[in-house]
């Protein structure tokens, strides 16, 4: 039995689910394992490994559940926890997640999108924890550039000082269209990280997943998280209803709102694209590739709006479309490549 096996046997043992069935449950682009625990009355927990050796930390994790517990959302209710080793024993949510639901009866699209909606309307009437970190103009440009350090890089291009260039300019405009860092953003909130669950009430039937990187950023950011999703096509009608009720139901201003939406989308969608060829090339996740099309949809769209008129040219020259030959390049160069 390996030195992590132990500890795990130990942490069941000691938190009274020793004796189960464990069945593995799919994993996500982290470190993170999960199993399902299948107890003797017929309910079930989910297990989270994840290895502080492996860069893992679950604290924050169950920092924001709680947070997130408190405003009356549907986070997981932590039933054991040992943090030094990074397990977790979680409530069971269930699978129905909303891109499940919605792929099985598209009919309930805007219903699962609206209680989505609802969600961050809730969420975004309560400030910040103040331990959270700031995803402030700063930080995003230099997650914007991760496009430049992995895809542009991916392409066979110097990287480097082009990605400089473009934080430098990116970062001016973040800080005069969205500077603000008041509500607390999950950064991944779409529909492979939301649950539906039918028999809870109100915000409370949207069940939450995959929050642990939580940062203070703008009330736009989650919104395009849930949008402009990279994994699924969100009909435009609905990004266009929910834009308009979120706004409706905060009293945000429309044109403000609209604008901060778009660049934000090309802020995120930037770093996705970064991020996915970099799932390729160093973790060796050449799957993540397929949906760098979709990703750069959202970027050309985001682009043709009048707030990314200033960064426009620079990225159309610095970043090269995904042609076949550059989406099968990066599937090539997948595990090669150990560190930037």
């Amino acid at each position: 039995m390996t030195d992590r096996a132990t500890l795990l046997t130990s942490f069941l043992a000691s938190s009274g689910f020793l004796e189960v069935e464990r069945k593995n449950l799919a994993g996500d682009a982290s470190n993170r394992r999960y199993e399902r625990l299948h107890l003797a009355d017929g309910s079930t927990r989910v297990l989270m490994d994840a290895p502080p050796s492996k860069g893992e930390d679950i604290r924050p994790f169950v920092n924001i559940a709680r947070h997130l517990q408190s405003l009356n959302l549907s986070a997981p209710a932590i039933l054991a926890e040992d943090a030094a080793n990074g397990f977790l024993i979680l409530e069971d949510l269930g699978d129905d997640l909303f891109a499940r639901v919605v792929q099985a009866d598209p009919s309930l699209e805007t219903q699962l999108y609206q209680a989505a909606a609802d969600v961050l309307v809730t969420l975004h009437q309560a400030p910040a924890p103040s331990d959270l970190l700031s995803y402030s103009p700063k930080v995003m440009a230099e997650m914007a550039a991760h496009a430049w350090r992995w895809y542009r890089r991916g392409c066979g291009l110097e990287f480097e000082q082009s990605a400089q260039n473009f934080e430098s300019k990116f970062e001016t405009i973040l800080a005069q269209n969205v500077p603000e860092c008041d509500v607390l953003i999950q950064r991944d909130y779409h529909a492979e990280n939301l649950l539906w669950l039918p028999d809870r009430n109100g915000q409370a039937r949207v069940g939450l997943l995959d929050f642990q990187d939580a940062m203070s950023g703008h009330r736009a950011y989650d919104l395009v998280s849930m949008l402009q999703d990279a994994r699924r096509d969100v009909s435009p009608d609905i990004e266009r209803e929910m834009i308009a009720y979120y706004i409706q139901q905060t009293g945000q201003n429309a044109d403000d709102f609209d604008a901060a939406y778009h660049l934000l989308g090309l802020q995120r969608n930037l770093r996705i694209l970064g991020i996915f060829a970099r799932l390729s090339m160093h973790f060796n996740k050449p799957h993540y590739v397929d949906f760098i099309p979709r990703v750069w949809g959202f970027i050309e769209r985001d682009l043709a709006h009048s707030v990314s008129a200033r960064v426009r040219d620079l990225i159309a020259t610095d970043l090269p479309a995904p042609t076949p030959e550059i989406l099968q390049s990066l599937r090539d160069q997948c595990g090669t490549v150990p560190t930037l």
